[in-house]
């Protein structure tokens, strides 16, 4: 009976409202056992009106995550308890709130790692406080905001046989639910969007991410095969939603090809 009550409790993380008691409407839980650090993030963060609930291990982080309303997770992969993948594994098991990974300089086996099993963005220790900030600011954005956005474009989107609510953030393909991340929604979006048409790296990662592509890293590569994998679930004996077109981009084709 309990562990149906937590797993109802954190099945609601993804459903809440925002806190009308807090201006900007936004908490996040940040965990990180150097807890010098997020002292500092906090007084960042706070001019910002965002809560922060702060956590030294990932198994505070758990307890915090199933008791308060959180929008969003900063979690450090090296923490006593349970490690940052830990968390993330647990909280993507119901929750689809944005998840940004620390991660030690020059690691990319875990930045690699965090993106494969749903983190939307990583971090490189030592950071600069106003960086994470705005990291953490542009991903509230676009996952809370993109509503407002959907107002002045197509509310659904259909290409063959999957469907897009955009207003309701949900994905169907052959009337089955998807479940993606913040950012493999936002991938996909651009596609529907534009069918047919070759996008590059850069172009995907400028228009999701809103930044400047800063080279070839793994980040647009592996969310695209982890929106490959939950699309083509199921879906044996048809050829690729997504096509790779070498040399180029991916593009997804406005008709099937037989």
């Amino acid at each position: 009976m309990e562990k149906n009550k937590d797993k109802q409790i954190l099945t609601n993380q993804s459903h809440r409202v925002l806190d009308q008691e807090n201006p900007s409407g936004y908490t996040i839980l940040a965990a990180d056992d150097e807890t010098e650090l997020l002292d500092i993030l906090e007084l960042y963060l706070e001019r910002e009106e965002i809560t922060v609930c702060k956590a030294k291990d990932g198994i505070e982080a758990m307890k915090i995550f199933k008791q308060e309303q959180i929008h969003l997770a900063l979690l450090d992969i090296m923490m006593p308890g349970l490690d940052g993948f830990a968390v993330l594994r647990k909280i993507r098991e119901s929750s689809k709130i944005p998840v940004i990974m620390l991660t030690a300089k020059n690691q990319d086996y875990d930045k690699i790692l965090g993106l494969e099993i749903g983190a939307d963005d990583y971090i490189t220790k030592p950071y600069n406080p106003l960086e994470v900030t705005a990291r953490i600011k542009a991903q509230l954005r676009r996952k809370y905001d993109y509503r407002e956005d959907a107002r002045e474009s197509k509310s659904i989107l259909v290409l063959r046989d999957v469907e897009m609510n955009v207003p309701e953030g949900t994905v169907e393909r052959n009337g089955q639910s998807v479940g993606l991340t913040p950012t493999e929604f936002r991938i996909l979006k651009v596609f529907l969007e534009h069918p047919g048409r070759i996008f590059t790296k850069q172009q995907i990662f400028e228009q999701v991410w809103d930044e400047m592509y800063a080279g070839d890293d793994n980040t647009v590569m592996v969310h695209i095969s982890n929106l490959r994998s939950k699309l083509e679930d199921g879906q044996e004996g048809k050829t690729p939603f997504i096509k790779t077109i070498k040399g180029l981009g991916y593009k997804i084709e406005k008709e099937e090809k037989k």
